[in-house]
């Protein structure tokens, strides 16, 4: 079984925000496997899938971001899972709107999301996939605002695109491994 999860914040106010393209990205991959993340268990909500013969487990904590590391833990330990198992999903300040990056591990890159996963799991050795939202016009040293904002149409319609390839991205690193998806995917911008 692989688990793989989508971070965002819960609650209808944060539903199209930057920082929810996580949680949007686990519901494209639910729909292509036509199923529903939607029970509530071990402080996320959860569905049960299968691509090619492989369970998966897609999950959207309901911690809100900062707290992603307590459900992203309660739920390895009860599945019995290594960190090897996950693939993390999440949006990335770095990275200009509809590009989208995959690393095998790493550290938290600032994402208060990963450290929280970090922070709990002792490790960073799992799989990502990171989706562009870019950076407000004008940095400061606090980017809630932005993250929590809408994105602009055309900013959306980047995002967009970018989605619809995480799929495609996913089964590769499910079937593959995260590095097979690195060299196929890096640097290739969605159509």
């Amino acid at each position: 079984m692989k688990l793989v999860v989508g971070l965002g914040n819960p609650g209808q106010q944060y539903a199209a925000t930057r920082h929810n393209v996580g949680f949007r990205a686990v519901d494209l991959v639910a729909e292509q496997l036509q199923m529903r993340v939607d029970r509530s268990f071990q402080r996320a909500l959860v569905g049960q899938g299968n691509h090619r013969g492989r369970k998966l487990l897609l999950a959207k904590p309901q911690t809100y971001m900062n707290l992603s590391g307590e459900a992203v833990s309660r739920l390895l330990r009860w599945y019995k899972l290594a960190p090897a198992d996950l693939t993390v999903i999440y949006d990335d300040l770095d990275l200009e709107p509809g590009r989208l990056r995959i690393r095998a591990r790493g550290g938290t890159g600032g994402h208060r999301g990963l450290s929280s996963i970090i922070g709990i799991l002792g490790t960073g050795d799992f799989a990502r996939i990171r989706l562009g939202i870019g950076r407000p016009p004008s940095i400061g040293p606090d980017v809630s605002d932005w993250v929590l904002s809408r994105p602009a149409p055309g900013e959306e319609e980047a995002i967009n695109r970018t989605l619809t390839m995480v799929p495609e991205v996913l089964w590769e690193i499910v079937e593959k491994g995260p590095e097979s998806a690195m060299n196929k995917y890096n640097g290739v911008d969605p159509v």
